[in-house]
């Protein structure tokens, strides 16, 4: 029986540059709630901007925001149900490495920030209008007030050079993802503890989970979960290890 339904944003529930959810997708929210089936955005973005996106359910729903580094409850606001902490000292450094590259910038991520060192105030632009997050400008990353759960390369232009920069160095001591087109995401959490740690604070086995996801970082909540679905535009290889594919989450949802 499926208990909980996990569903990546970016690329999964919005395609095609869409961006705002699909109205339909909140009506299958609360039509699946009274059959007892729970839903939970599972994102790399932040729990204000989530929010946001899910302002008709935003009460009902837990939130699994930073790729899994922090999980909400339902609530205005939920409460924080696991936080994954980042070494600040490694995390600094991590920092001044993406800063030392052009082409790359920094978002650094506490429980409900995004902290900027921005090289062009496009960035902030784009993080507070475009994503809809709550920012901060710091001076440094070492400025930052609070505990680090993620960070976060802004890479418009080489992400692949970048990330061949990066990976190699950091995923000795923090998880590297390709979180989308022009992002890079380091933690210490992913899709699948945080999915894994929100079954355990609501009593639900990983079995009963079925989750959507389209890219890197959505691998280890698919690998995890009974019921995992790939969408059908994701990288070739991808494909091969996830034969249950769809082309839209709410086909989906309407035979649940």
């Amino acid at each position: 029986m499926i208990r909980l339904i996990a569903s990546d944003i970016d690329g999964t529930l919005l395609q095609n540059g869409a961006a705002e959810i699909p109205p339909v997708i909140f009506d299958h929210i609360h039509r699946l709630e009274k059959k007892g089936i729970l839903f939970c955005p599972a994102s790399g973005r932040q729990y204000t901007s989530l929010r946001r996106l899910f302002a008709p359910v935003a009460d009902q729903v837990p939130f699994l925001c930073e790729n899994g580094a922090v999980v909400y409850g339902p609530g205005n606001p939920g409460p924080i149900l696991s936080k994954t902490v980042m070494d600040r000292a490694l995390s600094e450094k991590l920092c001044e490495d993406i800063l030392a590259l052009p082409e790359a910038e920094i978002l650094i991520s506490g429980a409900d920030t995004s902290y900027l060192c921005p090289k062009s105030p496009d960035l902030e632009n784009q993080i507070r209008w475009f994503l809809g997050n709550r920012t901060t400008v710091c001076p440094t990353p070492a400025d930052v007030p609070e505990d680090i759960i993620k960070v976060s390369a802004y890479c418009p232009r080489n992400l692949e050079k970048i990330q061949t920069a990066l990976f190699p160095k950091w995923e000795k001591h923090f998880r590297c993802a390709v979180a989308g087109e022009v992002w890079l995401d380091f933690t210490l959490a992913d899709k699948g503890l945080g999915v894994q740690r929100l079954c355990e604070a609501l009593g639900f086995g990983l079995e009963s989970v079925m989750a959507f996801g389209d890219n890197y970082n959505d691998v280890s909540m698919l690998d995890r979960v009974g019921h995992p679905y790939l969408m059908e535009n994701a990288a070739p290889e991808l494909r091969t290890r996830f034969p249950t594919r769809c082309r839209n989450v709410a086909e989906v949802l309407e035979t649940l």
